[in-house]
């Protein structure tokens, strides 16, 4: 029995196929005690950073166990005096493993994000007023993190190839420059989303207006480019350099977050002018979405070319429901005008002919030669002349008034 157990032991096959079966075990164990123990002991506090923490890095955790025991698995069919207890850099080498290192830090790098991120998130709720950290610089803090950690993953991926950063760095320089004019959009976004953070043109929650055209939430401030809700429920990405040269309007920016909407109206010449502003006034009253302070008003702005130029001005307090208003307002307007009578004008023009141009009559086409009577043609015979013969040859002169 000894013999065959040693025997079994001295096939690579059979310890490699061993090892790789712990390895399943090994991970489900140590996931059921994550679960049993971290799980139970993050639930139990007031936070929920350590719940989200502790959710993040199970997956990882599991993986790494499994990779490991993947690694050493082949490890034993390369080299099977391998010592199971060895470190993971040992003189096992090639693709196989350089993949399997790479995969766990492609998992890990992941997971530090994502810790990171949640990190962040809770700090950022606990705003100071002197705090670096708040929620409008957190995009900043966020971008910042998610470089590091890449910029970690990718040197230690070359290290699990075994590529010698030595020379990389001499040539930095000309990597630099290259890089810079390959992908100079892309460095311009990241810069402009720096910038933008930085100058606080606007946050997470805000509506904004670009070029006077786009107008939508601010859903999303990234690395590259600034996700945005419009009205419609599409959403649009924005990269970052585009916003940093257009001119942007911020609705909830400001000391407060109201705005004012503008309803404009026309009424016909001759209408009673402190009744219309009293009309447009009252259309205001029991109006959703309106704020009591400041009141409405109603401005008479100027002459028009065809209606004396109302704007009736009301507040809100939330840019979402503008369009709404806007429609309720001029629905209102539009039927309190008609109820008290007062007329709105429709652009027309009149007309005036002062003198009808002069024209000459065109000449009547010569008619077709009637037969020739018996006799035609013969000496001494005669024929009357037509009535068109008889006309005068100057056209017919008519004047019109």
């Amino acid at each position: 029995m000894l013999e065959l157990i040693s025997e079994l032991l001295e096939n690579k096959y059979f310890t490699s196929g061993g090892v790789l079966v712990l390895s399943v075990i090994a991970a489900w164990l140590v996931e059921v005690v994550i679960s049993k123990t971290l799980v139970v002991a993050a639930s139990r506090t007031k936070t929920d950073v350590d719940d989200a923490i502790v959710e993040i890095v199970r997956r990882p955790i599991f993986l790494s166990v499994l990779l490991y025991g993947i690694y050493k698995s082949y490890a034993l069919l390369v080299n099977p005096h391998e010592d199971l207890t060895g470190a993971v850099t040992s003189s096992v080498s090639g693709p196989v493993p350089a993949l399997l290192k790479t995969f766990a830090i492609v998992i890990w790098s992941m997971a530090g994000i994502r810790s990171g991120t949640v990190v962040l998130r809770s700090w950022s709720d606990k705003t100071r007023a002197r705090s670096m950290l708040q929620p409008t610089t957190l995009p900043v803090f966020d971008i910042l993190l998610k470089t590091v950690v890449i910029a970690g993953g990718f040197y230690f991926v070359f290290l699990a190839w075994d590529i010698d950063l030595t020379a990389w760095m001499a040539s930095a320089g000309v990597i630099g420059i290259a890089v810079g004019f390959a992908a100079k959009d892309t460095l311009a976004n990241l810069f402009s989303g720096i910038f933008i953070i930085a100058d606080a043109t606007y946050k997470v929650k805000d509506w904004i207006v670009l070029d006077g055209e786009l107008r939508g939430e601010v859903t999303h401030i990234g690395i590259r480019s600034t996700r945005i809700l419009t009205p419609d429920d599409v959403e649009i990405t924005v990269p970052n350099a585009v916003i940093g040269n257009a001119q942007v309007l911020n609705e909830t920016g400001g000391p407060h977050p109201r705005q004012r909407l503008r309803i404009s109206v026309s009424i016909a010449y001759g209408s009673d002018v402190d009744q219309a502003r009293s009309v447009l006034i009252a259309a205001t009253e029991g109006a959703d979405h309106l704020l009591d302070h400041p009141k409405p008003h109603a401005r008479f702005r100027e002459l028009g070319a065809s209606g004396l130029e109302f704007e009736l001005w009301v507040w809100i307090e939330d840019p979402k429901v503008r369009e709404l208003v806007v429609d309720d307002m001029t629905t209102r307007v539009y039927k309190a005008l008609n109820a008290a009578g007062i007329e709105i004008p429709y652009s027309k023009h009149d007309v005036y002919i002062r003198q009808m141009p002069s024209f000459a009559a065109a000449p009547a086409p010569a008619p077709a030669p009637a037969p020739a009577p018996a006799g035609a043609g013969q000496p001494g015979s005669s024929q009357p002349s037509s009535p068109q013969a008889l006309a005068s040859s100057e056209p017919l002169q008519f004047k019109g008034s």
